[in-house]
């Protein structure tokens, strides 16, 4: 069986010598050792500061919007995976949607003015695929209407834009460390802030609101990471560069092999963004002969998955429904393919030949 993915996992005797030292210090959360060193590790990596890892990659959204104290109206994007949708309704605020870009899939700069309202307090962007946003025009808009900036950009692990780390941008980047992901520590994640005082805030929203151990500086949740998790992180973290050149050339081959079938459009990144090749989309012509394809894979037991489906603007527990017609007509018509570490060309090749001659 071939699924859209499998998780990276390293040696489990290098898993367990780590895991061995929180074993013998019976520290097994509160940050400790583990997670710190994973930090310090990730921090050189990545080439960021003011950032902490979570429990997962869903609470630093949630912790963004309350650190920002955004109560009202927040525009987004309805192509993205449900967790940023729900994390606005969860904090009780409104999602408002604005469609995306035909080719970069990521939210459309030029509909966001005129979905600003007296009630609209931050905008809540997803970096697509590993693919960013137009970070400049977002940021041009809202510093122009005193808007806050939050980035979902959960597939996002080294990548780049202009140079540095994309965690970088917006008043505050979050990331998913989950098993699906490029980087993983099982389940977790990260959330970035380059301002001091924030960076500050978001710390003790995450730990309970604590300021040491009697005092807290105001209200939090637990988000905090284990040690186990942070075993994980540091036993994957050295296979990080190997990981993202053997999905590159899958990836590559997968371009060249489909690059000259009619019903399948490619995905296209940003000139100023880096690849991390953490999925491999394709669009099909149509619902319909996606769906074909989707079935001649399933006879072969390979399972892409449909992601991001459906359009987020359709959720049933939205209750201000509105049209997306780019975001509604992508999500029926897109499909991740199988890429991760394991995958062997000759299984990219079949894959491609079952696309390639599917015939509806």
């Amino acid at each position: 069986m071939i699924n859209v993915t499998k998780t990276f996992l390293p040696p489990i005797e290098e898993f367990t010598k780590i895991l061995n030292k929180a074993w013998e210090k019976k520290w097994l959360t509160n940050r400790g050792d583990l997670i710190v060193e994973l930090e310090n590790k990730l921090s050189s990596y990545l080439d960021v500061s003011n950032f902490f890892i979570t429990t997962n990659g869903t609470l630093p959204l949630q912790i963004a919007l309350k650190s920002l104290g955004i109560n009202k109206e927040v525009i987004t994007t309805p192509f993205s995976y449900v967790a940023t949708t729900s994390s606005i309704v969860w904090e009780n605020c409104t999602p408002v949607f604005v469609d995306i870009e035909e080719d970069s899939l990521t939210i459309d700069p030029n509909k966001i003015e005129a979905a600003i309202t007296e009630n609209t307090q931050a905008i809540l962007a997803t970096h697509v695929f590993g693919n960013s946003c137009h970070i400049n025009e977002i940021d041009t808009i809202a510093k122009k209407h005193g808007l806050k900036v939050i980035y979902d950009a959960s597939h996002c692990f080294g990548v780049k834009y202009k140079g540095k780390s994309i965690f970088n941008f917006g008043d505050i980047s979050t990331t998913s460390f989950h098993s699906t992901k490029l980087f993983h520590t099982g389940e977790g994640g990260a959330i970035f802030a380059k301002d001091n005082a924030l960076f500050k805030k978001i710390y003790y929203h995450h730990n309970f609101g604590h300021n040491g151990q009697l005092e807290y500086h105001g209200l939090g949740i637990n988000a905090k990471a284990s040690e186990m998790q942070a075993a994980m992180g540091l036993s994957v973290l050295p296979y990080m560069d190997n990981i993202i050149k053997k999905r590159k050339e899958l990836s590559l081959l997968y371009e060249a092999l489909l690059k000259d079938n009619k019903n399948v459009r490619l995905y296209n990144y940003h000139k100023d963004c880096s690849r991390n090749y953490s999925y491999m989309p394709v669009i099909f012509e149509s619902e319909s002969k996606l769906l074909s394809v989707l079935e001649a894979l399933k006879k072969m037991k390979i399972h892409p998955r449909r992601y991001f489906y459906p359009s987020l603007n359709t959720l049933p527990y939205l209750s201000n429904k509105v049209e997306m017609l780019i975001s509604e007509r992508i999500s029926k018509r897109v499909l991740c393919l199988p890429l991760y570490f394991e995958l062997e060309v000759v299984e990219v090749q079949q894959i491609c030949t079952i696309i390639n001659k599917n015939k509806l």
